[in-house]
This record gives structure tokens, sequence and C-alpha cells, in this order.
């Protein structure tokens, strides 16, 4: 099948499915646009800031358009282009969507709370604790994974010892992305600018970068990168997000978006064939198709990191609800399209039916970079944008999860007291953002040393349990708060069932490692074998306490018959 044809499809699909089926969940629980918003009942300059739809958007979708739309797809790509479509656009629309625009709604009527307070408020304390402590396991994966590939996308020189351009360029962009990114967050917060001159300062801004970093590249190696990136996200963490990640989201998103764009425009001028098989079977390469293609594409279908976001921060910030629609389930929609571009793309750069050589990374980056050669762009430009924007999609994730990660931390260790008055002695200490935040980079940093490809498929199982288990916790808050919650079971559950197998199988390797092939390595596979079985069994402890809840208000509900109130209709 001709690319262009897919491409074609999956818009049409994924438009239909926001259009239809995500208006239909808005009406179905109930929007109301003249409410206030968290982000003015809890403004604090900090978290709780009244943004924009744009700039929320951005902040959304940069925040959960990380490494797995470009990864996850070109991986799996090894069953055929047909299952992997079909995932992301089922997946996009009936799984990812709905979870994170659930998480977002919960979150704004709930006054911007975490899932985990969420969880607490109505599943119990118990439910809390052990959710918190698997997203902070879980954010520890994220920030081991994206921060290996960024420093592999930065670092300045090959194998061989010899200078990268590209990668030094990409690295120097993005320096001058969070320096401009902190510059344009005082800009906008002193001057308030309207949105179109905050839009033509960005565009300019963002020239004048992309322009400099090409100049003027960056040469180092990947240790130093590892540094630079755990310093940045430390950073992030802690500084309020009106000055670095909303406007570097903001700034960022001009660049994904303008890859995507450019890569369809190159589909459509040079229209290549789909060079992969439709189908190549159950079993490839010693690995089944279930579950492997279904956590294998985690972002880009479905992801439990992207509810961490859509409650965790962006709930904080959304000015008005009718804007929660466009941020929670239109950020996914153009995510699942992205999937679908790098599959067009690597199917594209296929031959003889066997995908090219490479890291998906690369794969994408060097093909997309070819098309944005038809549209009259030089290649060492195109080539060094491309790099950047990859790179860009694993650092806007992983300053987020810093984020995530340290409030879960924290939460972790919270008293009754709103304000923390409570708090004394450990507890205090640990509920400090700043040594929050360095406790989770310290860990994150150690199982950073097994590399991406090692973490990769456990963070791809945590990811989907992440998932299903924050489903379980979003059917509980609509079936208390007496809205239909039906369309969320066959997702949980399906998710469920794939994450716990994947995870037993992740579990089994490692143990195959001990005791029959060898090359078992306490600090790769020793952490990886500890955090496995720590998910695992959390995992298994927030499912079973959220499904008594489920029932139980299931039950109660039948018994009761109570009407939703008024505000839900």
């Amino acid at each position: 099948m001709n690319s262009l044809t897919i491409v074609a499809i999956a818009i049409i699909a994924l438009a239909a499915g926001y259009i239809f089926y995500g208006r239909w969940l808005a009406n179905t629980w109930g929007i109301d646009p003249k409410a206030k918003t968290p982000a003015y009942t809890h403004e604090d300059g900090e978290d709780y800031i009244p943004t924009p739809k744009l700039v929320v958007f951005s902040h959304q979708f940069s925040s959960i358009a990380g490494a797995g739309p470009v990864t996850g797809p070109i991986i799996a790509a090894m069953f055929g282009w047909l299952p992997v479509l079909l995932w992301l656009i089922i997946g996009g629309i009936f799984f990812g969507a709905v979870q994170d625009f659930t998480s977002l709604y919960a979150s704004v009527k709930n006054e911007g709370k975490s899932m985990g307070v969420l969880i607490e408020k109505y599943i119990g304390k118990t439910g809390k604790k052990l959710f918190l402590l698997f997203a902070w396991l879980f954010t520890l994966l994220v920030i081991a994974a994206f921060t290996d590939m960024v420093a592999n996308t930065f670092n300045g020189f090959t194998l061989e010892g010899t200078k990268s351009a590209p990668n030094a360029a990409a690295a120097s962009i993005s320096m001058l992305f969070i320096i401009g990114a902190v510059l344009f967050g005082l800009f906008t917060k002193y001057f308030k600018p309207n949105q179109t001159v905050e839009f033509i300062a960005g565009i300019v801004l963002l020239i004048i970068m992309v322009a400099a970093g090409i100049a003027f590249p960056l040469y180092f190696n990947k240790n130093v990168w590892v540094a630079v990136v755990m310093a940045y996200i430390f950073l992030a963490s802690v500084m309020p997000m009106c000055l670095l990640m909303q406007p570097r989201d903001y700034l960022s998103t001009f660049l994904l978006v303008s890859m995507i764009i450019g890569a369809v425009l190159g589909v459509v001028v040079a229209h290549p064939a789909m060079n992969l098989p439709v189908f190549n079977g159950f079993n490839v390469a010693g690995k089944s198709l279930f579950p492997t293609l279904f956590i294998t594409i985690a972002c880009g279908a479905v992801s439990g990191f992207h509810s961490l976001v859509s409650s965790g921060t962006s709930s904080k910030t959304v000015n008005n609800e009718k804007d929660m629609l466009c941020v929670g389930y239109g950020s996914m929609m153009v995510e699942s399209l992205l999937g679908v571009i790098a599959l067009v793309v690597v199917g594209a750069a296929a031959v003889g039916g066997k995908m090219p050589e490479g890291t998906p990374f690369q794969i994408f980056s060097a093909n997309v970079a070819g098309f944005l050669t038809l549209l009259g762009i030089p290649q060492h430009v195109a080539v060094c944008f491309m790099t950047m924007c990859v790179s860009a999609l694993a650092l806007t994730s992983l300053d987020s999860v810093a984020r995530i990660g340290r409030m879960s931390f924290q939460e972790l260790f919270l008293g009754e007291a709103a304000d923390g008055s409570d708090l004394t002695g450990i507890r205090k200490l640990f509920t400090n953002k700043y040594f929050a935040t360095i406790i989770t980079l310290f860990f994150g940093f150690l199982l950073c040393l097994g590399g991406y490809n090692n973490i990769w498929p456990l963070f791809g199982a945590a990811n989907q349990l992440l998932a299903s288990l924050v489903l379980i916790a979003l059917s509980v808050f609509l079936l208390t708060t007496e809205r239909k919650g039906w369309m969320l079971y066959a997702p949980m559950c399906i998710m469920l069932i794939v994450t716990f197998t994947a995870l037993i199988q992740a579990v089994i390797g490692i143990f195959q490692k001990i005791f029959v092939t060898g090359g078992f390595v306490f600090m790769i596979d020793g952490l990886q074998l500890i955090v496995a079985l720590l998910l695992m069994a959390l995992g298994f402890m927030v499912a079973v306490s959220c499904f008594k809840k489920l029932l139980h208000k299931d039950e109660k509900k039948h018994k009761t018959n109570v009407n939703r109130p008024a505000a839900a209709k």
C-alpha cells in the first residue's frame, strides 16, 4: 500500500475519533465553561497558573510526545505494518485519549489534585500510598531510559571517535532552548503579551536558536551530556512552571508540529511505497505479538505516563473547562498521528521487506530529513533540525517526569495538614522539594547505567500497567460521581492482562540469566529485577484495592439508584 493512503486513513480516523467520540465523552460527563478552574481558585504563580489553551496544549503534547511515538512503532514494525497501524488508531482513540482526557477531567474537577490524591479521595489512603510508590518507581524508569537516549543523541562523537556535526548542533540548539525558554518565560510573565505577539516572538526566537545552534555546535561526549541533562531536569523540577517548563514546551511544540507537517508534506510529495510486509506472523525473532506489540507501542496508543502529566501539571493550568477536550483528547490524537508517521518512515526506508539498520531515532531522523530535502531544505540543515526534534521528544518528557517524580515522592510523606505544619524530622526532609528531586534523580541515574535498550522493555510494561491502574481508579471516580464509566472497563482489563503477562516474562528472562544462560550483572539486571518485582507487587495490590472499591460502588449504585448531580449532566 502507498504510504500516503495510510497517513490519510489515519488522519481521517483520528479526526473522527476526536470530533465524535471525544465530544461525546465531554457531553456525557459534563463540561461547565462558567466554572472557575483550579488555576484560578488555587493560583500560586508556581504550579497553579491560568494559561491560554494553546500554551496548555503545547505543554501537554510536548510532555507526552516523548521517544515512545517514534521508538515504539519502529520496533514493533517487525510484526508488519498492519498490526502497528491498527493499534495506533484503535488504541489512540479508545484507550489512550480516553485515559488522558479522563485524568485531566477528574483532576480539574478535584482542585487540580494529582492522581495519587484522587485515589486517596475515591479509594482510600492505602491505595494512595501504593499508587504513589508505584508512580515514583515508574518515573525512575522514564528518567533512566530518556536520559540515556538524549545523551546518546547529543554525543558529539561517533564510535570511531570522529565528530558528529548533527548531534553536536542538536545539543547546542537544545541548550539555547533552555536559556531562551527562561527569557521567553520572563517576557510573557512581566510584559503579558497577547497570543499573537507571543506566537510571533516564539517563532522569531525559534529561528534564531536553530540558526545559532547549527552555526556553533557543542562537541561533548555522552557522559558529559548525562550530567548536563541531570542538571537541567533538576532545575525544571524545582523552578516555577511559567519560567522554564511552560515556555520551553511552548517553543518545542513549534518544532514538533513543524516536524509532523514537514513529514506529512514529504509523504505527499514523495508518496513512497510501504516496503514492509502487511503481517509477519504472531511470532517474530523469538517474540510473540501478544503482549510485545502492546507494550512496545505505548506512547501513540496508550501510556500511563500521560495520566501523570494530565493530573500532575496540565490540570493546574487549564484556563477553562471547555479547553480540556483539546488538551487531553486532542494532544493524544496528534501523538497517534506521529506514531503513524514513524511507521510510514520506517516502511519507506525498508529494503526487501527488512527494516534499515540503526536505532529508531536514527532511522526516523535520517529519513524524515530526506523528505524535507524534497521541500527545498538543505541536507545539513534538515539533518540537524531532525536530530534536534527527536531529542526534543525525549527532553520535553524528561523535565515533566522529573517534576512528577519529585511530587510523587513528596506526597508519599505528607501528613494530614494541607500546609505541612504537622511534618517533623525525616518527613519534613523528605517533603523538601530539593531533597525529593535529588533522591529521584539519583536512583534514575543508577538505572540509567544499564542503557535504554535494557530499560525499555521494563519501562513499556510498567507504563501500560500504570495505564490500567489509572483506568480502574478513574472508573471509581466516574461511578462515585454518578457518571457513566463503562467505556473504561474494556481498556483497563485488556491492559491489566497485557502488562502482567509482559512483566512475568521479563522476570523469567532475568532469572534465566541467573540460572541458565549467564551474563547476569547486578547493577543492570539486579536493579531491573528488584524494580520489576516491586512493580508487580504494587500493581497487584493497587488493582485489588481499586477493584474492591469499584465493585462496591457499582453494587451501591444499583441498590440506591441515585441520579447523577446536575453539574455532571
